[in-house]
């Protein structure tokens, strides 16, 4: 019985990202929120793309259950991509989310927002948080993300307190990068 319900979510995960996809195009297209299905209570807002993890997943709005069952939900009340402040996104550690294990310091990763253009950035740090005890800062000043999943990653004991936080800090632009040396060398 363990065996099938875990084949039936990881089979809805994929499944699911799919369908977000093309409602993500469509967003891109039209401009317009787009739900992925006719019965869907939230929409793709960004898409997420590891490159060296060979990992591109599509976020919903909304970080709730039945948002976080199909992909990445962005946390209600946090900047979205392209708007100041810090930007949330959190995911299932048993689906989505998974490859976060792997991600190293340094790792570039990209986030499209709505308007089809991609932000670039880089992991600056990995923490583990005891949502019990430690605090945890949304910086509305900072223009980093963060991604979110449970933690231990290989754990089967359902609503840990511990969190898995992926912190990304903003590569700016070249011509941006440019001006930041030149400023530098005067």
């Amino acid at each position: 019985m363990c065996f099938g319900d875990s084949l039936w979510i990881s089979g809805k995960a994929v499944v699911a990202q799919v369908l977000i996809k093309g409602a993500w195009e469509d967003t891109l297209e039209t401009g317009a929120e787009q739900k992925p299905w006719a019965w869907a209570d939230t929409w793709p807002v960004a898409a997420i793309h590891f490159p060296s993890q060979n990992e591109k997943l599509y976020a919903l709005a909304g970080s709730h259950g039945s948002s976080l069952a199909f992909g990445p939900g962005h946390l209600d009340g946090t900047a979205l991509p392209g708007e100041q402040g810090t930007k949330v996104f959190s995911a299932h550690r048993d689906t989505h989310f998974r490859f976060l294990e792997h991600v190293a310091i340094g790792e570039v990763f990209n986030i499209q927002q709505k308007d089809g253009r991609w932000q670039h950035y880089r992991v600056a740090d990995t923490r583990i948080v005891d949502i019990d005890s430690a605090p945890w800062v949304i910086d509305p000043a900072s223009n980093e993300v963060q991604l979110i999943t449970c933690y231990p990653f290989n754990s089967v004991a359902p609503n840990p307190t511990k969190r898995y936080i992926v912190v990304g800090l903003p590569i700016p632009p070249a011509s941006e990068r440019g001006r930041q040396l030149a400023r530098l060398r005067m």
